[in-house]
């Protein structure tokens, strides 16, 4: 009998790498947060129940992808966005880099990153 996805399995964050990340960040791309990391980073596995409480808060919204990226497991990209502190967080919209945060930061700092770029998603410009 096939494992059942379950709930909480579904709206966990995207796993992204050097294969897949022109795909899902790139210029076909809607919005994508990327969360940049490592095993070895005790303030990025600080991060991690955070970036999985986002993905699973906006899951429901269209357009918009909560992902996470190895940076030792995937070198080329982490070199080309030139990475150089983790936890790093970037938001992207339609392969453009449009924000970021670096360091381990609160959750309302990462729910302002991605709020406050959600009308790229409707073509209109932020409110105050």
């Amino acid at each position: 009998m096939p494992e059942e996805t379950t709930h909480a399995e579904a709206h966990a964050a995207a796993t992204i790498t050097d294969q897949n990340f022109s795909e899902v960040a790139g210029p076909d791309s809607g919005l994508v947060f990327v969360d940049f990391w490592a095993a070895w980073c005790g303030p990025c596995r600080m991060m991690a129940p955070i970036v999985e409480d986002l993905a699973k808060k906006y899951a429901d919204q269209e357009g918009l992808t909560v992902a996470k990226m190895d940076v030792d497991a995937n070198p080329a990209t982490s070199e080309k966005l030139r990475i150089m502190s983790i936890p790093t967080f970037k938001m992207f919209f339609k392969g453009e880099e449009i924000g970021e945060a670096i360091g381990a930061v609160d959750q309302e700092e990462l729910e302002a990153l991605i709020t406050s770029n959600l009308h790229h998603l409707q073509g209109a410009p932020a409110t105050a």
